[in-house]
């Protein structure tokens, strides 16, 4: 299971919640049906309880059939350090989750996917027990293939593993992941299966 780090690191991370000259960021807040009914500012809708707000998430495959995971950046201020699916993040208010999902793995991975699909959507309540931020989120999610070289922007991404299916076991078994990892996993294996293949075993 080869894991690449991302070098070069800054001390400061724009991950960072905005400061106060800063330009926010705003989240389209949602309905239990994905109905946008508003904009939140992106930290205060991650407070708890949180508030419904759309987001998507990204599965990306090799061509042998491995996901590509990444490990979150030491300095996010939401789940720093875990290990989680290729991409995920929140549209702008008014952008279609596909191009967002498109310009996300852009901007972290410094790729773009040969191919992707929508797989889907899951609606989640996970609160992150060592920041105390809450997901409540809308997510719409997305398979693909990955043929280019990845160059991770290192104040995103730590690391990088294309892991199997008994490798994704191993390191789960040693390393934390994101609270949300498994929901939209099991909820994107379909469209997985689909487009890579019952025989990888996902």
């Amino acid at each position: 299971m080869p894991i690449t780090s991302a070098e070069g690191r800054s001390t400061e991370s724009s991950t960072a919640p905005a400061a106060d000259n800063a330009e926010p960021i705003m989240l389209e807040l949602v309905d239990e049906n994905g109905r946008t009914i508003g904009t939140a500012e992106k930290f205060s809708a991650h407070l708890a309880p949180g508030r419904l707000h759309r987001a998507f998430s990204v599965f990306l495959f090799d061509e042998a059939g491995r996901l590509l995971l990444q490990r979150r950046a030491l300095g996010k201020y939401h789940s720093p350090g875990v290990w989680s699916n290729t991409c995920c993040g929140h549209p702008y208010p008014g952008e279609q989750p596909f191009v967002a999902a498109v310009r996300r793995t852009g901007e972290e991975l410094g790729v773009a996917p040969a191919l992707l699909r929508e797989a889907g959507t899951v609606r989640y309540n996970h609160p992150d027990p060592v920041s105390g931020l809450v997901e409540q989120e809308y997510n719409h999610l997305f398979v693909g293939i990955v043929r280019a070289g990845l160059n991770p922007d290192p104040e995103e991404v730590e690391e990088t593993a294309f892991v199997t299916p008994a490798h994704l076991d191993e390191l789960r078994a040693k390393m934390p992941f994101s609270a949300w990892f498994m929901t939209v996993l099991d909820t994107a294996r379909p469209a997985i299966r689909e487009v890579i293949g019952a025989s990888a075993g996902w």
